[in-house]
């Protein structure tokens, strides 16, 4: 089946669609691995299921469209043979659709990018029941609202997702887990162009070096030089979440009682904490935007009631 066509000559989105409905709450559920995030939706709500299956690959176009259900492990085990994947976290159990709209991007994102980028084209069912198509196959050409984006990361509340179309990424010919003490992952930052993920506790640096083996085996070098590299894998991640600006985190330091145990992404800005801290970034005007937009899109609040953006 192609790229281009109408979402309302397949079965199985229509299928979809006449299940989502036009009336009465609905909860869609992913693979439920974070499905508290934003609060759970009220247990008495319908829940359902996007559909699962992979539709088509285009290996040289770097593009794949995947129904909504499926499980990302298994997106990517289908493109493996093609020596791509897609920018999206592998989570045990997550689900393609619950990877978008949950938003976040993997620890690798410095050197895969962000989930929202990858998502070229959406096929989803409105408020209203009627299947829409948002954005384009290969390009994205956007006047209006870009729903593309407004979708990533919405947690269901803006429209059920069918099916998507993503970039897809070439898998590195060499990834390789290291851990470097005493050392300022700033200066890790700057000297290694392969490094996809940089994540610092404070007193521990693990790089994640992804590429081709030539320049990868450059880096481990600029690594060896700068202290004693170790192979090891990434640490567990600290369960909330915290936004600053990539060069507040020098500040930072192992032990601090406001955070308790912390592992940053440098070069990113995020900082998983073991407590909850910095609460919401989100300014009124941004608040307020959400209120218009969800206004807009689900007048009546049938999508997901209960789950709110900005909650842990």
């Amino acid at each position: 089946m192609g790229l281009i066509r109408s979402p309302k000559s397949d079965p199985v989105l229509a299928q979809f669609a006449a299940e989502v409905g036009a009336d009465g709450p609905v909860a869609i559920r992913g693979g439920g691995t974070h499905w508290e995030v934003g609060g759970p939706p009220d247990p008495s709500v319908r829940e359902i299921r996007s559909p699962a299956g992979i539709v088509d690959i285009r290996i040289d176009e770097m593009t794949v469209e995947v129904r909504a259900g499926t499980l990302v492990s298994e997106l990517h085990e289908a493109l493996r043979p093609f020596g791509q994947r897609t920018s999206l976290p592998e989570l045990v159990g997550s689900s393609v659709g619950g990877a978008i709209s949950l938003g976040w991007s993997g620890v690798a994102r410095l050197g895969r990018g962000q989930t929202r980028d990858s998502v070229l084209q959406v096929h989803y069912v409105s408020a209203e029941g009627e299947l829409i198509t948002a954005g384009g196959p290969t390009v994205k050409n956007v006047s209006g609202f870009d729903m593309c984006r407004i979708l990533v990361g919405s947690l269901g509340t803006l429209g059920c997702l069918g099916d998507v179309i993503l970039r897809t990424r070439p898998i590195p010919e060499v990834e390789v887990w290291n851990r470097i003490d005493e050392v300022d992952p700033a200066d890790v930052l700057a000297g290694c162009a392969t490094s996809a993920s940089i994540l610092w506790d404070g007193d521990h640096t693990w790089v994640l070096s992804a590429g081709y083996r030539a320049d990868v085996d450059v880096d481990l070098s600029t690594l060896s030089a700068l202290g004693r590299l170790e192979p090891d894998e990434p640490p567990d991640l600290p369960p909330n979440r915290w936004s600053r600006r990539p060069g507040d985190l020098a500040q930072m330091k192992a032990g601090d009682e406001t955070t308790g145990r912390f592992v940053a992404e440098v070069g990113v800005g995020l900082v998983h904490c073991e407590n909850p801290v910095g609460g919401s970034a989100r300014t009124q005007g941004v608040l307020s935007l959400e209120r218009r937009v969800k206004a807009a899109l689900d007048p009546t609040g049938r999508l997901n009631p209960g789950r709110t953006l900005g909650r842990p």
